[in-house]
């Protein structure tokens, strides 16, 4: 057997590779996060001071809002290891990973600046109550 075949057979043979491990874990793949957020509305802190909410719907849908703000409607994508999301405005990808830890879902923003994981400090079955300029009489 040829030297280029044989490397060619063992690079299919061999499993894929692991996922990067963070201090934080191993993210969570595309299933693992959908199986987990689908159907649910979680509330994340950071470092213990509430910073937003988001409905997680069918096919990949989303409403959030940062504490005491409008509802912004999205959907999220699996991009390599992260989880992006797109909402009517901005609609620039906000890509995070995400680890499932023994509270709940741990979230790394990865655009610039970082900042501090968010956590997962609630969760309901129910939809997120939003506030917006066509609420009221």
């Amino acid at each position: 057997m040829r030297r280029p075949a044989l490397i060619a057979l063992i690079a299919l043979l061999a499993p894929p590779l692991a996922a990067q491990e963070t201090d934080l874990g191993v993210p969570m793949n595309a299933e693992e996060f959908d199986a987990y957020v689908t159907g649910r509305t979680l509330t994340y802190a950071d470092n213990g001071t509430i910073y937003g909410t988001e409905e997680y719907r069918k096919d990949h849908k989303v409403i959030w809002a940062f504490t005491q703000a409008e509802c912004r409607e999205g959907y999220w994508y699996q991009l390599g290891e992260q989880i992006c999301f797109v909402y009517e405005n901005p609609n620039d990808p906000q890509c995070w990973l995400f680890f499932k830890g023994k509270t709940g879902l741990q979230a790394q923003f990865m655009g610039l600046g970082g900042g501090t994981p968010l956590s997962e400090v609630q969760q309901s079955a129910g939809p997120m109550s939003c506030a917006g300029p066509d609420v009221g009489v």
